[in-house]
């Protein structure tokens, strides 16, 4: 007989199949990372050329230029904001202002009434007063016209009666001289 060949193993098959698994996996394994890393290399070279490009180029400097511009405009947003408060903070001042003086107007305006009030009464007093000093006016001038006329009458008789006026006061002494004599 022919000698047969047999491949005798000294190990269990179990452990055949496991130490080939991990091999196996571990082939796996690293083959996976492999594909992995150059899948990740492509990756990142297909990126790099596309950040690299005149359209990203342009991208990233309309990009720059908006934040350039919503920074110029934030700027202008918060001074006219400032700008708002303090005409804000003036109007206050301006109405609080206009509230005390038209307080002041209309105490003025009750002061002022108050004083027309006051002349009022006093022009009308003033006014009977006037009245009172017409009348004794008119009536002085009645009187003076009275007397003017009384006046003239009897300056006008007295020119007449001139010789008539004499002779009482002789007359009496006539009298009183010729009692004496007798």
């Amino acid at each position: 007989m022919a000698p047969i060949l047999y491949d005798y193993c000294k190990m269990p098959m179990d452990d055949i199949w496991k130490e080939d698994g991990d091999k196996r996996c571990k082939l796996v394994i690293g083959i996976l990372g492999l594909l992995v890393i150059v899948l990740l290399g492509v990756l990142l070279i297909f990126f790099i050329i596309k950040a690299n490009s005149e359209a990203c180029q342009d991208g990233l400097r309309a990009v720059m230029e908006c934040r350039n511009v919503t920074y110029l405009l934030q700027q202008e947003l918060a001074e006219a904001q400032r700008g708002f408060r303090d005409a804000e903070a003036q109007a206050v001042t301006c109405n609080q202002t206009v509230m005390a003086l038209m307080a002041s107007l209309d105490a003025e305006k009750a002061q002022g009434r108050k004083k027309v009030e006051e002349l009022e009464g006093e022009i009308t007093t003033l006014n009977h007063k006037l009245q009172d000093a017409s009348a004794e006016v008119e009536r002085l001038r009645r009187e003076n016209h009275v007397l003017n006329a009384r006046i003239a009458d009897t300056d006008s008789a007295s020119s007449q009666d001139s010789s008539c006026a004499a002779e009482p006061p002789l007359l009496i002494l006539l009298l009183g001289l010729s009692a004496l004599l007798l």
